[in-house]
């Protein structure tokens, strides 16, 4: 068997999810085996093509590398360069490679191309309903999406602990959902123990962004704030203040980075700018309706051009 290792968006639903049915088809179908789980985020979008992987190695929900044997993204911004992507065609006919940047979410991309491999893992089905659902912000309203009770929000309102054991919660959390239905995850000690701390300070975040949401031109709702132990921001909390606002701007400010989360409202029906596309300039990336940067701290003066950027697009004629 080959000795493999696994690269997974985190912290993300979707990304562990993508990471469950990489792990069960390579394994099961292809012989590899997982040794090493890495987690993945954005901070490594400017040194990702010179980082060398481990290989055999998958990569899922996250940005295209060439040295990858196996990938699956749905992001609009998985290519970081033109030789990325001209990689990418040259290899896609004779190696596992899946983008689909229509899908929802990643577990689907994989879901859709790797089904006959899954058919005695019954709750594979369920869980990509969910990945599907979170990562496209499909909520029925703004309450189900910060504080919602499904056992699947439930475990990714516990990713939101991100100070403690993130590897090994992660590693958890994908030998678990592997095995078990969500109800069954979400019941687990470590989650709901994880979770309810989450809610806590969720509940406190909102307190606190309630009143500092404000309103510009073009309906676009700004949020700007100082991160702390005390309280989480919700990347939905301007819509919990302005139900009605068209976008949303969201800027949280921790000592080690600069969060911002550009949002069209998921519950009013309209064409979005690609607002991936447009943090895709400063570093970031993202999907049609939804993108976001992280910035660090020395970056601060930034912080106005890319709002204004984003203004510009969002107020735009097409409105």
């Amino acid at each position: 068997m080959k000795r493999a290792t696994l690269y997974f968006h985190y912290p993300c639903f979707d990304g562990l999810v993508s990471g469950v049915l990489a792990w069960e088809f390579l394994e099961s179908t292809e012989k590899w085996r997982f040794e090493e789980f890495c987690p993945v985020n954005y901070s490594l979008r400017s040194e990702w093509l010179k980082h060398r992987l481990k290989k055999p190695c998958a990569v899922v929900d996250f940005l295209y590398h060439p040295q990858a044997d196996f990938w699956a993204d749905h992001h609009q911004t998985s290519m970081l360069s033109e030789q990325a992507m001209a990689d990418f065609r040259r290899r896609k006919r004779h190696a596992h490679l899946f983008l689909d940047d229509r899908a929802s979410s990643c577990a689907t991309v994989l879901y859709r191309r790797l089904r006959n491999s899954f058919v005695h893992k019954d709750h594979f089905h369920d869980l990509v309903k969910w990945a599907e659902k979170i990562d496209s912000a499909a909520y029925s309203s703004v309450e189900e999406a910060i504080l919602g009770d499904a056992p699947a929000l439930r475990i990714n309102r516990s990713l939101m602990l991100e100070d403690e054991g993130g590897i090994d919660y992660a590693h958890f959390l994908l030998r678990e959902l592997r095995t078990h239905d969500v109800a069954y995850v979400a019941g687990l000690r470590e989650v709901t123990r994880r979770e309810i701390k989450v809610r806590r300070t969720l509940q406190r975040g909102l307190e606190k962004s309630d009143p500092a949401v404000r309103m510009e031109k073009g309906d676009v709702a700004v949020l700007d704030l100082r991160k702390n132990s005390n309280h989480v921001i919700s990347r939905y909390a301007p819509y919990h203040a302005k139900p009605h606002a068209r976008y949303s701007i969201g800027i949280v400010r921790a000592p080690d980075s600069i969060g911002i989360t550009a949002m069209r409202n998921p519950w009013r029906k309209f064409r979005s700018v690609a607002l991936g596309r447009i943090l895709e300039k400063f570093g970031g990336g993202g999907h049609q309706r939804v993108g976001a940067v992280r910035l660090s701290p020395g970056q601060g003066k930034l912080v106005k051009t890319v709002v204004e950027s984003l203004l510009s697009k969002m107020q735009g004629p097409g409105r």
